[in-house]
């Protein structure tokens, strides 16, 4: 767990960069068997290393905007890197980092895979039916994570505070720890924290009142 002192924000840094080259050497072991596994305790996903297009062209990676019929898995990093899977070119996606924020977007049929690792995330918004998955714990000090429409999150948190906003038929699955959770989420949404463990948690559940209809409009439409 973070605490805010500078020994211990030290001691968590070199933890993360240890962390990070643990996911670096497994990663390139995989690699040389021609794919890559990413997986997280609720999924594992196949995909096929030789369709990857690495980009290379990206940094200062703090916010990621994914839209449409997209996967994206993030992990932390000493730098920051966008691989992309799925016949990139081919399928019409944008991947586009423009002043730290990171937008990602396909609406083909068969859904885009993208692997995220970032040094400095802070924020993540997902839309329409889209997919964010962690790959091994975010050691985010501060996250903002916002699920909008029928997106679906799924992560492993090991932050200091987290803030997040579940809104209309979107899912999150969330586990972990953290010393502040903001947790608010309306009556449509389905959020799952059995296994997120918080000190201070704030969880705001936001019931959206039916439409009221008024008898004497009623009447008139008769």
């Amino acid at each position: 767990m973070v605490v805010i002192n500078e020994i211990q924000t030290i001691d968590n840094q070199n933890h993360k960069k240890m962390k990070t080259s643990l996911i670096t050497i497994a990663a390139i072991a995989v690699l040389a068997l021609g794919t890559v596994n990413l997986s997280n305790a609720a999924t594992t996903t196949t995909i096929n290393n030789n369709a990857a297009v690495v980009l290379n062209n990206v940094s200062k990676i703090n916010k990621i905007e994914i839209h449409g019929n997209v996967q994206v898995f993030v992990s932390d990093g000493t730098s920051d890197q966008v691989k992309v899977y799925n016949k990139y070119y081919s399928e019409n996606a944008l991947v586009q980092n423009e002043n730290g924020v990171l937008r990602i977007s396909s609406y083909t049929k068969d859904k885009l895979v993208v692997w995220v690792t970032a040094n400095d995330l802070r924020s993540i918004s997902v839309y329409d039916n889209a997919e964010v998955k962690s790959f091994g714990k975010l050691s985010e000090i501060n996250l903002d994570v916002n699920l909008y429409n029928t997106s679906t999150a799924t992560l492993d948190l090991d932050s200091y505070s987290a803030s997040i906003n579940v809104n209309d038929h979107a899912k999150a699955n969330l586990s972990g720890n953290l010393d502040n959770c903001d947790l608010q989420y309306s009556a449509q949404t389905t959020v799952n924290q059995s296994t997120l463990q918080a000190v201070h948690i704030n969880n705001v559940k936001q019931i959206v009142k039916p439409v009221q209809h008024n008898s004497v409009d009623e009447l008139a439409t008769l």
